[in-house]
């Protein structure tokens, strides 16, 4: 988060709290298909300059399947035949390259020949040609990194680069646009895959975090400017585009990708120090100015009356003696109405490991349980954490906005919308901040992008 020099002017709040209406998280059907998946063989599936290394038959799995799946979908949504990849895919070894396994086009075709080498720390789909091409080096890493199933949604991004050579490329011309569409279509494939339609390839629950880890190598550095022509959004652009295809499917990819689609990718302006992070005790004071302001403002709405801020307070390691407290890190105590944050354990290490706006997530995560508490709905069961997560997200929607210019010369930073889900990813699943919930990360990143672009009213403050 970054000070102002000048006071911007207050936003309307918007999206007021409805009651009766619920999140809409996926709860994850990812398991293997109806049957066991078996490989593709190489004669079935050609790749010029393919190896005998599993990273590239997990490869050749994936892009089978990937055909399968648009071979059924294409028809559907774009209202025409599949047809499938003119130019055929290409493996590149950039650690060992090999230029006698190329044509003399090299990765390409007669028109827009390319040699081999711009292929090293990449995977691209190539408009002129038709044609698919990755450096199977790179997939390796990212296997290894960020677990196996990053490697088919790389393809699955590639792959949707090449049905947008179909049915158009954004008429906007902005890459952002493009690059985040093409997420959304991975998603849905993703989606096609965990529901066990695939013949190739399986996924398992856990592996959906991994993947949402692996788009903070894959989104663009924080502060770059998103009409660069090759810009690919940032954190919470990318993961909220896979979400909204794996989550509703390729009809929202279809339709929701115009010229209005919000973007958080943002440049830094010249006053931004220290790559948009305050200090750790200005965040305390902004979101502890904030919140109950946020909320004394929508609760009465909702629910008819006054809202009744609750304290918050730190502690060191040793957490209070407090039934809805149980020695963790985070939480909010019935008890004594108090919201109360580990700083030394929690607050202090995601400041410094993430950045502001994760110390910011983790104040507003427990304030909204004690919301909950005050409108009279649980607080200690996964509902309510779901549910937490969604008004957390619907409160930074506040500051994207602007809407506390009122209250406080600061705004929101380029990057802590990604910070937010980043702290939901590392410490949301941790016991010591949310026991015995059954969210994955994947599940809490989208109740929070819920909330975010949604609003209250599909945060589940049904009574």
């Amino acid at each position: 988060m970054r000070r102002l020099l000048h006071r911007v002017a207050p936003v309307v709040v918007a999206g007021l709290v409805l009651t009766g209406c619920a999140v809409d998280t996926v709860r994850g059907q990812a398991s293997p298909g109806s049957a066991e998946p078996v490989d593709v063989a190489a004669e079935d599936f050609p790749i010029t300059g393919v190896s005998d290394e599993p990273i590239d038959q997990f490869a050749r799995n994936a892009l089978a399947d990937l055909e399968t799946f648009w071979t059924q979908a294409y028809p559907d949504h774009f209202g025409e035949e599949y047809t499938p990849l003119a130019g055929g895919y290409f493996s590149v070894d950039s650690a060992d390259l090999d230029e006698g396994a190329y044509p003399e086009t090299g990765i390409g075709c007669a028109d827009s020949s390319t040699v081999p080498q711009v292929v090293a720390g990449n995977a691209f789909y190539d408009p002129a040609c038709d044609v698919i091409a990755y450096d199977r080096s790179l997939l390796q890493e990212l296997s290894d990194d960020y677990g196996r199933f990053l490697v088919p949604v790389v393809m699955a991004h590639e792959f949707g680069h090449a049905m947008q050579g179909r049915f158009g490329f954004a008429e906007s011309g902005r890459s952002i646009q493009d690059e985040t569409q093409a997420d959304c279509l991975a998603g849905a494939w993703t989606r096609w895959v965990a529901d066990g339609e695939a013949a190739h390839l399986s996924l398992r629950e856990p592996e959906l975090d991994d993947v949402v880890r692996g788009f903070l190598l894959l989104r663009d550095d924080v502060g770059s400017d998103p009409d660069d022509v090759e810009a690919h959004g940032s954190y919470f652009d990318r993961v909220s585009a896979f979400y909204d295809g794996f989550d509703t499917g390729l009809g929202t990819c279809r339709d929701d990708f115009g010229v209005d689609r919000l973007f958080t990718a943002a440049e830094f302006l010249p006053t931004d120090v220290n790559q948009g992070n305050a200090r750790f005790d200005d965040i305390v004071t902004w979101v502890g100015t904030t919140l109950p302001a946020f909320w004394g403002d929508v609760f009465p709405t909702a629910f008819g009356r006054e809202f009744q801020p609750p304290e918050v307070a730190g502690f060191d390691g040793d957490a209070p003696d407090c039934a809805g407290l149980d020695d963790r890190d985070l939480g909010y105590c019935r008890d004594d109405r108090t919201v109360y944050i580990d700083e030394s354990d929690l607050a202090v290490p995601a400041y410094d490991e993430i950045g502001d706006f994760a110390l910011a997530t983790a104040m507003a995560l427990p304030y909204a349980l004690a919301v909950r508490d005050q409108a009279g709905l649980s607080v200690d069961d996964g509902a309510a954490t779901r549910s937490a997560v969604c008004l957390t997200g619907w409160y930074e929607a506040q500051w994207h906005n602007d809407a506390f210019g009122d209250l406080l010369e600061a705004e929101i930073s380029p990057g802590d919308l990604d910070e937010a889900v980043q702290f939901l990813l590392q410490y949301g699943v941790d016991d010591q901040v949310f026991p015995n919930v059954d969210a994955s990360g994947f599940e809490l990143v989208g109740a929070f992008r819920t909330g975010f672009l949604y609003g209250g009213e599909a945060c589940d403050l049904g009574r």
